[in-house]
């Protein structure tokens, strides 16, 4: 199965907050855009992905992001979250009606192309699916096949909220670099062991990452 990724960026400036503790205002912009460009080039390179999409209203987000070959959505309904993800997604589905489509996380800063193929092969087997975060509360990716509403439902424990829903959960192993979301200085630290993508990498340097 072949899909399109929506991936919803918030403005660069207001992006992040919560690593307030390992880097300050005027380097999170700078991150907050290194974590998506690892994002959507891991995203690019995998082989079941025919698409990117990035919902967002950030200038310069959208002019890197657009250099990697996203396609890009303004994010006209302003109004969050999941009202950016159910944009993209009627966006996606102008051009490709019935594409199966996927809503991706934009802070993945390890992501890797064989291991998001393997989350995207499983999802491919249900109608709509989602994987969980290391964290085990939120999600990083829920998936819907062709024809199928993605009825996104992220934010606070957005795991239960998913399940809930009737996505089905996927418990696979292995594929740490698609849960390791970074909102925190404990996260971002977690990705660095892993090994994060050139931006992140260049960015990171010399900020002092809790736990580290």
């Amino acid at each position: 199965m072949q899909w399109t990724l929506v991936i919803p960026l918030k403005p660069l400036a207001r992006a992040k907050s919560r690593l307030s503790d390992t880097a300050s205002d005027g380097v999170r912009p700078g991150l907050a855009l290194a974590f998506a460009q690892d994002t959507v080039g891991a995203a690019m390179a995998c082989p079941a992905v025919v698409d990117v999409a990035v919902v967002t209203d950030d200038e310069l987000a959208a002019r890197e992001l657009a250099g990697l070959g996203a396609r890009i959505v303004p994010d006209t309904p302003g109004s969050g979250l999941n009202a950016a993800l159910r944009h993209g997604v009627s966006a996606v589905r102008e051009k490709r009606p019935g594409i199966a489509v996927a809503a991706l996380n934009a802070d993945l800063p390890a992501l890797r192309a064989a291991e998001l193929g393997r989350v995207l092969a499983a999802a491919a087997e249900f109608p709509r699916a989602f994987l969980a975060d290391a964290a085990a509360l939120g999600t990083t990716l829920l998936a819907a096949a062709g024809g199928r509403e993605l009825e996104p439902a992220f934010g606070t424990e957005s795991r239960a909220r998913h399940r809930a829903s009737g996505a089905v959960e996927l418990g696979l192993a292995d594929v740490d670099s698609v849960r390791q979301d970074v909102d925190t200085g404990e996260d971002l630290r977690a990705a660095l062991a892993l090994g994060v993508g050139p931006h992140t990498a260049a960015v990171s340097v010399g900020l002092l990452i809790p736990g580290a």
